[in-house]
């Protein structure tokens, strides 16, 4: 039986150029309805890791608060949650280990938008989107901490 295997003709070794078109097709066809719903799935992603953050954020700012009587100031920024700020209003009973390790920047790169007092809470809190504008549609519209979900 090896011997008949070795001695085949040279015609019917392979694959012909129309099989090797065929498959070609068929890989096309599904990296065509495949990629959409991939591609789709990041900018998603992001998203989700931006409310994520933002729910860390306001978390971290509440133990700020219960510790300190008020939330940073606007001046005081974020950064009130890394390293002891100065200015007013001053944090009386500030945790010295602080109440972050470091501040996170919105998955697009983009460090978030904080003001104290807010318009719709104690505080704003946001990330611009991916386009860091504000306003915007689809995954480039601000994200702030009392429109998601909880």
């Amino acid at each position: 039986m090896t011997k008949q295997k070795l001695h085949m003709p040279k015609s019917s070794q392979g694959f012909t150029l129309i099989e090797i078109m065929v498959v070609m097709v068929i890989l096309g066809l599904l990296v065509a309805v495949v990629a959409p719903n991939i591609m789709g799935r990041s900018d998603q992603a992001k998203v989700t890791i931006a409310e994520t953050q933002l729910k860390n954020l306001a978390g971290a700012l509440d133990m700020y608060r219960l510790d300190n009587s008020h939330y940073p100031s606007t001046q005081q920024g974020l950064d009130a949650l890394v390293s002891r700020p100065s200015g007013s209003p001053e944090p009386k009973n500030w945790n010295p280990d602080g109440y972050m390790k470091s501040l996170p920047k919105d998955p697009w790169g983009n460090e978030f938008e904080y003001v104290s007092p807010g318009r719709e809470g104690p505080y704003d809190l946001y990330s611009k989107g991916s386009d860091g504008q504000e306003g915007g549609d689809d995954d480039a519209a601000d994200i702030s901490v009392w429109n998601i979900g909880t």
